[in-house]
């Protein structure tokens, strides 16, 4: 059983497991930092310790962002998008966000795009 305000509950819209996915963004820069995952427990968790909690779909257990390599990030906003199916979390990151020490999880390189210009 979650600690989740039931309103707060009522509004996600989870996918099989129970999971929405959660956008991290940098505060200061508005950079998409990483992607996590959350259930209603790790989400009630992020709003009650201002730090960022994801679920984790391989270990099948909770993490908090930083607990291990001190890059710890601080919850500022947190907002869910208008189908409410996935959450935004702003932060103050401390340190590389990504586990590969980039600085962001989309750092590591682009994919090829065709532009077009009308």
């Amino acid at each position: 059983m979650s600690g989740l305000d039931p309103a707060v509950a009522a509004r996600l819209k989870r996918d099989a497991d129970g999971l929405i996915p959660a956008v991290v963004q940098s505060v200061d820069t508005a950079e998409v930092l990483m992607v996590g995952w959350m259930d209603d427990e790790a989400l009630h968790r992020t709003l009650s310790t201002g730090r960022t909690t994801f679920w984790s779909r391989s270990r099948g257990d909770y993490w908090v962002k930083g607990e291990t390599s001190g890059h710890v990030q601080w919850v500022r906003d947190v907002r869910l998008d208008c189908d409410g199916d996935t959450v935004l979390v702003k932060v103050e990151q401390v340190g590389p966000a990504c586990h590969t020490g980039d600085r962001t999880c989309f750092d590591a390189g682009r994919l090829p795009l065709v532009r077009h210009d009308d």
